[in-house]
């Protein structure tokens, strides 16, 4: 008898979505993959980046200033 089901990995616990349909304590064999993600799933290209870039998405100027606002102030001061 054999069970395929997926989960969530947590640390050294793998959570399954659906009871295995094994007694408790049976020895088992496990083999981990990752779940490709279906086509519905995928990001268009780039959408990801979008996402991760949160407040600063609908506003890239504003990106522009902080990134040149952070290069003037990692500059070394000058000594006089």
């Amino acid at each position: 008898m054999s069970s395929a089901t997926k989960g969530i990995v947590h640390g050294r616990i793998i959570e399954l979505d659906e009871a295995p349909g094994f007694p408790d304590g049976a020895e088992v064999f496990v083999l981990v993959q990752p779940r490709e993600a279906s086509s519905a799933e995928r990001l268009p290209p780039g959408e990801g980046l979008r996402r991760s870039a949160g407040a600063w998405a609908d506003d890239p100027a504003g990106v522009d200033e902080y990134l040149e606002w952070n290069r003037q102030n990692r500059k070394p001061a000058k000594s006089p």
